[in-house]
C-alpha cells in the first residue's frame, strides 16, 4: 500500500469516528455510556493528530522536522489534558472542578503550536541566522508563559475566585487564538506553492477550532455542557481536519531565503524585542492598579521579576551571537577585499597591507644579527609565457583556466611562509620571507617545473596545452652591509628588470640579479648597467625545456 492510498485511508477512519460521535450523541441518552464512549472518540482523533504530525516528522529534518515535532507536542498535551478529564468522567464519575488545574495544559498546548509556526519551517536560512531565530522565539516562548502567570494563574492558587479566573483565561485564550489566526495568515501570504496551501489549510480549521472551542467553553461556564453533547461535535470534527492539514503538510521541503530577504530584520525579532519592553510597563501598570488585592500584586511582581532575569539573559545570548557573527561577517569582507577573486591568490592590496611588516622584520634580523638563513626578502615576478595566444585561439574562458591552474601550481611549489600575490593580468609576485639569498634559484627552479612539466587541460575544448613561465627576482635588502640603503619598491623594481631579461633570453627561464660583489659562486653571467644601481649580476635558472 502505498503513502497516498494510505494517508486516504487514515483520513476516511478520522471522519468515519466524528460521524459515529454524531451517532452516539443522538442514540445514547445522557448519562455514563454516552461519556465513555465521547471520550474515547475525543481522545482517538486526538491521538491521530499526535501520530499525523509525529509521521510527517519521521520524514524531515532540521527546521522543518522541528516544526513538526512541536506540532504533535502541542497535540500530545492536549492528549493528557482529555486523559484527566476522562480520569474525573469515567473514574472518579464527577464533573471536572472550576478552578481546574489541568486548564493549563489546554493555555501551554498552544505554545509549542504557536513556536512551530515562529520557526517559518518554509525558509532554509543559514545556521547563523537559524540560532538567532531561536533565541527569538525562545523570547516569545517566555513571555507568552509569563502571560499565563500574571494574569490567570494568582486566580487559581493565590486568591481563588472562578469568575476573575474564567475572565482572564478566556481573554487570553482569545489573544492567543487570535496570534496563532495572525502568524498563520502572515506565512500564507509570505510562503509559496504547496506551504501556501498548508497554511491555508492550518488557518481555515483553525479558525473553525478558535469559534467552537468558545462556544464550548462558554457552555462549560454556564453549566449547559455534558460530554457527548452537541457542542462536542464541530470541535471534534476540527480535531479531525487537523489529520487532514497533517496529511496536507506531509513532504514538504524548506526552501532558500532570498537574498534581499537575508538582510531583512526578522519580524519575529521584533516581536520578541516588543515583548520583552512590555514586561516593565506590565509591572507599573499593576503597582498604579489599587483595586488589585495586595498578595496577587506581589505575586504578579515576582513573575515580571523573574521573567525579566530569564529574558535578560536569553538577550545576551543572542547579543552574542551577533557579536560572533558580525566578527565572522567581517573577517570574510576583510578577506575577500585581500584576496584575488579568479585565483585566490592575494592581490595588491594585500601586499600593500602587509609589505611594512616583512621589510621591518628583515631589518631587525640584520640589526639583531639574526641566522642569516632566515633573514631574507625575496621578490620573485612570475609571468606567463605567451599568454595572449591562449585568449586569441581558445577564447578567455580557458585563459583563467590557465591562470587558475597556474595560480594553484605556484602555490604548490612555494613554502607554507611565502606569499603568492596575483600581480595583475598574467603576472604574479611571490614574496619570500625567512629564507636565504643564496637559495634563491632552488625555489625558483621549483616553480618553473611545476609550471611547465605538465600540461594544462582545457575542459571545454578537451584540449591540452604546454605552457611555461618566466621569472625575474631580486633579494632585499639589496646591501646586506647596508639594508636600509635600498628600499623595498627599488629592489621589487629590480626583480622586474630581472623578469624582463630572462624574457629576452629566450623565456621558460628564471633570473635573479645582485648587486656586484656579492658573495653566491653561481652568478656567472656579464654584468649589467643600470640606473640608480651602479652595478649588478644576472643568475640565470633554466630553460627547462629546450
Amino acid at each position: 500500500m502505498n503513502l497516498r492510498n494510505l494517508s486516504r485511508r487514515w483520513f476516511g477512519a478520522v471522519l468515519l469516528l466524528t460521524v459515529l460521535q454524531g451517532v452516539v450523541s443522538v442514540a445514547v441518552a445522557r448519562g455514563y455510556w454516552l461519556t465513555f464512549f465521547s471520550d474515547w472518540i475525543c481522545a482517538a482523533l486526538i491521538l491521530s493528530v499526535v501520530l499525523a504530525f509525529s509521521w510527517n516528522a519521521k520524514f524531515a529534518a532540521g527546521r522543518v522536522r522541528l516544526f513538526w515535532i512541536l506540532q504533535a507536542s502541542s497535540w500530545a498535551l492536549l492528549l493528557v489534558n482529555q486523559g484527566i478529564w476522562m480520569f474525573f468522567d469515567l473514574i472518579l464519575k464527577k464533573d471536572v472542578p472550576g478552578l481546574f488545574a489541568g486548564d493549563a495544559l489546554l493555555f501551554v498546548s498552544g505554545v509549542p503550536a504557536l513556536a512551530g509556526l515562529l520557526l517559518q519551517p518554509h525558509i532554509a536560512t543559514s545556521k547563523s541566522k537559524n540560532r538567532l531565530g531561536t533565541v527569538d522565539f525562545l523570547l516569545l516562548l517566555v513571555w507568552w508563559v509569563y502571560l499565563y502567570l500574571f494574569f490567570v494563574l494568582p486566580w487559581q492558587y493565590v486568591i481563588p475566585n472562578e469568575g476573575a479566573y474564567n475572565s482572564s483565561y478566556d481573554v487570553l485564550a482569545v489573544i492567543q487564538d487570535t496570534v496563532m489566526l495572525l502568524v498563520l495568515g502572515i506565512l500564507a501570504y509570505r510562503a509559496s506553492a504547496g506551504w501556501r496551501h498548508f497554511y491555508t489549510a492550518f488557518f481555515l480549521v483553525e479558525l473553525l477550532r478558535c469559534s467552537s472551542a468558545f462556544v464550548l467553553n462558554r457552555a462549560i461556564e454556564l453549566n449547559q455542557y455534558y460530554a457527548g453533547s452537541w457542542y462536542d461535535l464541530p470541535y471534534l470534527l476540527c480535531v479531525a481536519l487537523f489529520s487532514g492539514v497533517a496529511i496536507v503538510g506531509k513532504g514538504l521541503q524548506a526552501t532558500r531565503e532570498r537574498p534581499e530577504d537575508e538582510l531583512t530584520p526578522s519580524w519575529v525579532a521584533t516581536l520578541a524585542m516588543i515583548a520583552l519592553l512590555s514586561l516593565p510597563a506590565l509591572a507599573a501598570l499593576e503597582i498604579l492598579d489599587q483595586n488589585t488585592p495586595g498578595p496577587i500584586t506581589r505575586f504578579r511582581l515576582l513573575a515580571t521579576m523573574a521573567t525579566i532575569l530569564v529574558m535578560a539573559y536569553l538577550v545576551f545570548v543572542k547579543q552574542h551571537r551577533l557579536g560572533i557573527q558580525l566578527a565572522r561577517a567581517n573577517h570574510v569582507l576583510e578577506e575577500a577585499s585581500l584576496t584575488d577573486p579568479l585565483t585566490g591568490a592575494r592581490n595588491r592590496r594585500f601586499f600593500d597591507a602587509s609589505i611594512e611588516a616583512d621589510v621591518g622584520q628583515t631589518l631587525r634580523a640584520y640589526a639583531d644579527n639574526h641566522d642569516q638563513r632566515i633573514r631574507d626578502l625575496i621578490f620573485y615576478v612570475i609571468d606567463a609565457d605567451g599568454f595572449k595566444e591562449v585568449n586569441d585561439k581558445y577564447g578567455h574562458d580557458a585563459g583563467d583556466r590557465v591562470l587558475v591552474e597556474m595560480s594553484r601550481r605556484i602555490s604548490s611549489a612555494i613554502r607554507n611562509s611565502d606569499i603568492l600575490i596575483r600581480w595583475g593580468g598574467e603576472e604574479f609576485l611571490v614574496v619570500s620571507r625567512y629564507t636565504d639569498r643564496a637559495e634563491a634559484e632552488t625555489l625558483a627552479a621549483r616553480v618553473l617545473a611545476a609550471v611547465g612539466d605538465t600540461s594544462f587541460v582545457l575542459e571545454e575544448k578537451g584540449e591540452a596545452i604546454r605552457k611555461t613561465c618566466s621569472i625575474g627576482w631580486a633579494a632585499f635588502p639589496w646591501y646586506q652591509e647596508d639594508p636600509a640603503a635600498i628600499n623595498y619598491e627599488e629592489v621589487r623594481s629590480m626583480a622586474d628588470r630581472a623578469l624582463g631579461e630572462a624574457k629576452r633570453a629566450g623565456k621558460n627561464r628564471a633570473i635573479g640579479v645582485f648587486p656586484v660583489g656579492a658573495p653566491t659562486a653561481v652568478i656567472k653571467e656579464p654584468e649589467l648597467l643600470v640606473s640608480r644601481i651602479p652595478v649588478e649580476k644576472l643568475c640565470t635558472v633554466g630553460p627547462v625545456i629546450p
